[in-house]
C-alpha cells in the first residue's frame, strides 16, 4: 500500500508517474457524508498501468488541477461517476472521457451494481468491506481504511474491460459510450431550489405560518452546520 500523498513535492512525483503511465486511469474519492458540511473529498485514489496506486490527501494537497491536466487525455474509470465528479471538480480534476462501471452494470442488466457486488459477480473477487460510511475527515486515516480505499481502484480497470466486452456482446456499447460522454460533458448541477422543503415530516405541515417557521429553523441550522463544518443532521 503506498503512503498517503500530503505535500506538494510528493504530489509532483505522483503527477509525473501518472503522466508517464499508460491506458485508462481508475479514480475514486472518499467523502465524509453525514459527518462534515458539504461533499468535499477527503481522499482521492488512483491507479494506472505503469504508475501503480496513489492515495492523495486533498486536505494537504487541495489543488489537484495539475494532476487533472496530466490525465486529461486518458479515459477515467469511476464507479457511480455522478457521485464523485462534483467533489473531484472542486479540487481541479475534470475528465474529458470516462467509463462508469456502475452505469455499465445497469445497462448490461446486472441485478446488483454496487462495486463489491460487481467485482464479485464479474471478476470473482471479494473486496474488503466495512469502511464505506466512516468519517473520512479523520486524521491520520487508519491503515485499514486506507487499505479499503486502495482496493476500490485495484480492480476497476479489469472490471471496465469485462463490462465493455459484455456491453459489446449485447449490442449496447455505443449506447453506453454516449451515456458516459454525456456525464463527462454535463455542467455542475444547480443548487436545489427551496431545500428546506425536504425537511423530515414536512408533508404534515399545511399552514403558511408553519412553513415559514420550518424554513427559518432549517436556515438557522444550516448556518450553524456550515460554521461548525458538521453535517446539519448532527446539529
Amino acid at each position: 500500500m503506498p503512503p498517503v500523498v500530503e505535500t506538494d513535492d510528493a504530489l509532483a512525483g505522483v503527477i509525473a508517474a501518472f503522466a508517464a503511465g499508460t491506458g485508462p486511469v481508475a479514480v475514486d474519492a472518499e467523502r465524509a457524508s453525514g459527518y462534515r458540511y458539504g461533499q468535499r473529498a477527503y481522499l482521492v485514489q488512483l491507479r494506472r498501468a505503469g504508475a501503480g496506486t496513489a492515495l492523495i490527501d486533498p486536505v494537504g494537497c487541495p489543488d489537484l488541477s495539475g494532476l487533472g491536466e496530466a490525465l486529461s487525455g486518458a479515459e477515467w474509470i469511476l464507479h457511480a461517476a455522478t457521485q464523485d465528479l462534483p467533489c473531484l471538480r472542486d479540487i481541479g480534476m475534470r475528465p474529458t472521457s470516462l467509463f462508469d462501471t456502475e452505469l455499465a452494470g445497469r445497462l448490461a442488466g446486472f441485478p446488483r451494481v454496487g462495486l463489491g457486488a460487481m467485482v464479485e459477480s464479474v471478476l470473482g473477487y471479494a473486496l474488503e468491506k466495512g469502511h464505506s460510511a466512516v468519517d473520512w475527515s479523520t486524521r491520520p486515516l487508519p491503515e485499514p481504511w486506507l487499505r479499503y480505499a486502495a482496493l476500490d481502484v485495484e480492480l476497476l480497470v479489469d472490471l471496465r474491460d469485462a463490462l465493455e466486452e459484455e456491453l459489446d456482446r449485447q449490442g449496447k456499447l455505443e449506447w453506453a459510450r454516449q451515456e458516459f460522454d454525456a456525464i463527462a460533458a454535463a455542467p455542475p448541477a444547480p443548487p436545489r431550489k427551496d431545500p428546506w422543503r425536504r425537511t423530515s415530516g414536512m408533508h404534515k405541515v399545511r399552514r403558511r405560518r408553519q412553513m415559514a417557521v420550518v424554513r427559518e429553523l432549517w436556515t438557522a441550522r444550516d448556518r450553524v452546520a456550515q460554521r461548525r463544518d458538521v453535517s446539519p443532521a448532527r446539529c
